[in-house]
């Protein structure tokens, strides 16, 4: 695969972009050294321009602060980056004993973080963003940061309307900046996909981001048919979380929720997982590169969000995009009900 513009933008989109919450210590905390390492690496197996997807929910600002650092120490030119910075949280002091926007998911923040969406307050996490990646690097595509979650915390219709105000508020802001030059390309990235759907009747996004939503576990025939629609539209598309929080390649995780074999109600996704990996097996296809190809196996999809801990992966990923897997692979997993009879692309 060969990198494109994205969307109807002059952007360059290449087929891999590179998140970057580990730089913020998702989990666990990387070293210094650690950290520099993956974003070497971005560069060393990239063809081209990089693109990496950042947040100030990321760390409550620290992968961004790592980011302005590093490309700097690695001798890096704004223009060899395009740099993605989801807004809609704000960095304030650490009041508490840890973090209280996401407890438990950060390592060793001396900041806490905020949710500002609105018109007001998306400027300033914009703002925020560029002062944290140290004024040199600027973000040109921009996104309010997970717009399903905004509105799935409203207590009732009334709270809900008011947070879609908010939301477009948002992104009202975030397209004057990119009418002032600013920004080059404004979309939204979701784990709800419906969301997307429902927000772009009233935003004319000049991209979007499926996350956990269109994955080789997941792709039913109405998100196939809204790929189409935004590829007709000249919508960019990118496809993020396409492991399904890691459970597709033998994770703990389904969608971010704990799954279990003791518990009956999630029997269907081990037994799902289970005829998956045998299929995988008898064409000797391991279950992560398979997500991999089928994410990016819609003419719509541009690229793949890939967020690896470990740099020896990255130059993996790369060699895979021009790799053919057998017919006779995909057809087996139609065969066995693992991707849909009906799917069109494979």
């Amino acid at each position: 695969m060969k990198p494109t513009t994205l969307g109807s933008t002059d952007l360059i989109c290449p087929p891999i972009i590179y998140g970057t919450s580990y730089l913020g210590n998702l989990y666990r905390e990387l070293s210094w050294e650690e950290k520099l390492l993956l974003m070497q690496e971005w560069f060393r197996v990239s063809d081209g321009k990089v693109m990496i997807d950042s947040a100030g929910k990321y760390g409550a600002g620290l992968a961004l602060e790592v980011i302005g650092k590093g490309l700097l120490e690695l001798g890096i030119l704004p223009r060899q980056i395009t740099i993605s910075n989801k807004l809609g949280w704000y960095r304030v002091p650490l009041e508490t004993e840890e973090p209280t926007f996401e407890p438990g998911a950060w390592a060793n923040l001396e900041y806490d973080a905020v949710q500002r969406i609105s018109y007001d307050g998306i400027l300033d996490c914009w703002k925020q963003g560029c002062e944290l990646l140290g004024g040199i690097y600027k973000p040109e595509v921009v996104s309010v940061h997970d717009p399903d979650e905004y509105l799935a915390a409203a207590s009732d219709e009334a709270d809900r309307e008011k947070r879609l105000e908010d939301i477009l508020g948002a992104y009202k802001a975030l397209f004057e900046l990119k009418e002032k030059g600013e920004v080059k390309a404004v979309g939204i990235g979701s784990k709800d996909w419906l969301v997307i759907k429902e927000l772009y009747e009233n935003v004319k996004f000049d991209w979007v981001m499926f996350a956990n939503k269109f994955t080789v576990y997941h792709h039913p025939k109405a998100i196939v048919d809204f790929l189409k629609q935004l590829g007709d539209d000249g919508v960019g598309v990118i496809n993020s979380a396409i492991f399904n929080a890691g459970f597709l390649t033998g994770g703990d995780y389904f969608d971010y929720r704990l799954v279990s074999t003791e518990n009956p109600d999630d029997k269907p996704l081990f037994d799902w997982r289970e005829k998956f990996f045998a299929v995988c097996e008898q064409f000797d296809v391991t279950p992560g590169d398979a997500c991999l190809k089928f994410a990016l196996s819609a003419p719509q999809i541009q690229a793949v969000a890939l967020n690896p801990s470990k740099p020896r992966r990255m130059l993996h990923n790369k060699a895979l995009l021009d790799m053919e897997f057998p017919a006779a692979f995909w057809e087996e997993l139609k065969a066995q009900g693992i991707v849909d009879s009906e799917y069109p692309y494979l």
